[in-house]
């Protein structure tokens, strides 16, 4: 028989995420951390992905247009990433299935009756707050109002998590603080440049970090979690994802490092909370825990 997790229950952290691959992609390092800590980590995915492309040619006929299967291929995936990262307790919100990947913005599967992007606000943010009472995380980590690039199930998930805490504050249980993933645009820049005139450049035609949506002026930011010894699991889990990040693909050639940074360190914006303590020229917390009680 298994051995139920030991968390240290003094720390208790929750990411929601739109799909799988999300939570590799923006905080794979930072779960991997707080899992490797002891921290109670819970993530929380919003939908299976259904809508998706496949890398993968063999399995193309799971796309929505034909067999419709890629979101419990991906259930899959990230079962597997979740193993790499370290993270034991993951739930979709609502169950499997509940919510559909509503695709990009634009897009006929945006009318999907069972669309994230179209689920009633209230209803959607009773099924997380339901998981803040269980866990009672002191930290709750999700994306900034544009859902970090645009995409409307990211839009969701930031509406239904700032929603649920809300609701969980007036039942007087509320997260001790709210994070935003960002990327600092100093980082962006020298990303832009590292990548110039290569055949695989994720920034064809973006000139500076001005031109893109999810960066953020850095004394703008809060935090900055240099989880650089889990950067290779998270290009393991990044790998898990290979229906859709191809082995080729620019997230695993900055594996190594991007600009300056290596795949390890990851920023966020405080959104709700006290700042704690920080360090360096912009005075960024090192733990998004810092600040808060620990047990003596």
């Amino acid at each position: 028989m298994s051995q139920p997790p030991q968390w240290n229950m003094q720390q208790s952290i929750l990411f929601v995420h739109a799909h799988p691959d999300d939570e590799t992609i923006g905080t794979g390092a930072t779960l991997a951390r707080y899992a490797k800590a002891g921290a109670r980590v819970t993530l929380v995915t919003c939908t299976l992905g259904e809508e998706g492309e496949i890398h993968i040619p063999g399995l193309s006929g799971l796309v929505a247009a034909e067999a419709d299967q890629l979101g419990g291929y991906r259930l899959g995936e990230l079962e597997r990433a979740c193993e790499i990262l370290g993270v034991q307790d993951h739930r979709f919100l609502g169950g499997a299935g509940r919510f559909r990947d509503s695709g990009m913005m634009g897009l006929p599967a945006n009318d999907h009756p069972r669309a994230f992007c179209r689920a009633e606000l209230d209803a959607a943010a009773s099924l997380l707050l339901d998981v803040i009472r269980e866990v009672r995380p002191q930290v709750v980590v999700t994306y900034a109002p544009n859902g970090f690039y645009g995409h409307p199930d990211h839009v969701q998930a930031y509406r239904v998590t700032m929603r649920a805490v809300a609701l969980a504050a007036g039942e007087g249980n509320a997260p001790d603080k709210v994070y935003w993933t960002a990327m600092p645009s100093t980082v962006a820049d020298a990303g832009i440049r590292q990548f110039a005139g290569t055949s695989d450049n994720p920034f064809s035609g973006i000139q500076t970090a001005e031109d893109l949506p999810f960066v953020t002026p850095p004394d703008h930011l809060d935090a900055r979690i240099d989880a650089g010894e889990h950067g290779e699991a998270k290009r393991e889990a990044i790998r898990a994802h290979a229906t859709q990040i191809p082995a080729t693909s620019w997230l695993l050639a900055i594996a190594g490092n991007f600009g300056a940074e290596p795949m390890g360190v990851e920023y966020y914006r405080l959104a709700l909370g006290q700042r704690g303590p920080g360090s360096g020229e912009y005075g960024w917390e090192t733990d998004l825990f810092a600040g808060l009680p620990v047990a003596s």
